[in-house]
């Protein structure tokens, strides 16, 4: 994948050379190399090496007995306006416990990598054309929040 950022140790940085490959087909036979498949394709074939990734209708809890064998966990941005997304993450994150890499993908843009970031996501997509180090100042975006989230979940007036 190109224009990938990653929160590594606590920083934004562009990720060069991401291995991990988007199947949005069905293709009879795998490609070769770190696979992020459908979910319903996973299912069919559990697998520690390959990543899945969820659409906007499918079931995060559903996931639950796999969370420890998944490497990568993507969620699908369909489009901006979609923001099942945001809620798929909080619940990665919050009630399933899910600490490894989770990535947004699809109508990924630099206004809403803040917004993801507070609800989980550690690694984004950027749209194929938008770049990404422009994309990277979107994590920027707030300086205090107010509410609660992954990162910080005490609201702000208990953070005094």
């Amino acid at each position: 994948m190109r224009n990938v950022i990653a929160i590594r140790q606590g920083q934004a940085q562009l990720v060069e050379g991401d291995s991990w490959q988007l199947l949005r087909e069905q293709e009879a036979p795998l490609p070769t190399g770190a696979l992020i498949l459908p979910l319903h394709r996973w299912l069919a074939q559990p697998s520690g090496y390959h990543g899945l990734w969820l659409g906007p209708d499918d079931d995060v809890e559903s996931l639950q007995l796999w969370l420890g064998v998944l490497p990568l966990i993507a969620i699908d941005f369909p489009s901006f306006r979609d923001g099942r997304g945001y809620s798929q993450a909080y619940l990665l994150r919050t009630r399933l416990g899910w600490q490894g890499e989770l990535r947004a993908v699809g109508d990924v843009l630099r206004d809403q990598l803040s917004h993801m970031r507070q609800c989980g996501f550690d690694s984004f997509a950027v749209r194929e054309d938008k770049s990404a180090a422009d994309a990277l100042k979107g994590l920027q975006g707030m300086s205090v929040l107010y509410g609660r989230s992954v990162i910080e979940p005490r609201p702000l007036f208990r953070r005094r």
